[in-house]
């Protein structure tokens, strides 16, 4: 398990933390972000509260929130940007990923 917030793979806004943090029920629990096949362009973004860690998972603490991504994930998701965002038509957590291709339209998934 990699525990350095300076090598850690993706960039969380404090937005995204605070948002985090207001939606966890669980204070044990962690973000673990996470990647799986499907949507309209081949991989989704995927989010969830969780406990457990797992060999090979990137760990790091952010204003008292534990977020986690798996090794897999870490490598595709290097360099993206986990934010949220609250507009008028929508709200919720959005990635800005530059290493992104092909991107849907809603922003929901991606290819390489």
């Amino acid at each position: 398990m990699n525990v350095c917030r300076e090598e850690f793979p993706v960039t969380i806004t404090e937005l995204a933390v605070e948002k985090a943090l207001s939606e966890r029920t669980d204070d044990k629990a962690h973000l673990r972000l996470a990647l799986q096949g499907g949507g309209c362009s081949g991989l989704q973004y995927k989010l969830d509260f969780d406990t457990e860690t797992y060999d090979g998972d990137w760990v790091v603490e952010i204003s008292g929130l534990r977020v986690v991504i798996d090794g897999h994930s870490a490598t595709l998701l290097r360099g993206a940007t986990l934010d949220y965002t609250s507009e008028l038509m929508s709200s919720g957590f959005k990635f800005i990923n530059p290493g992104a291709k092909r991107q849907c339209g809603c922003g929901s998934s991606f290819s390489y």
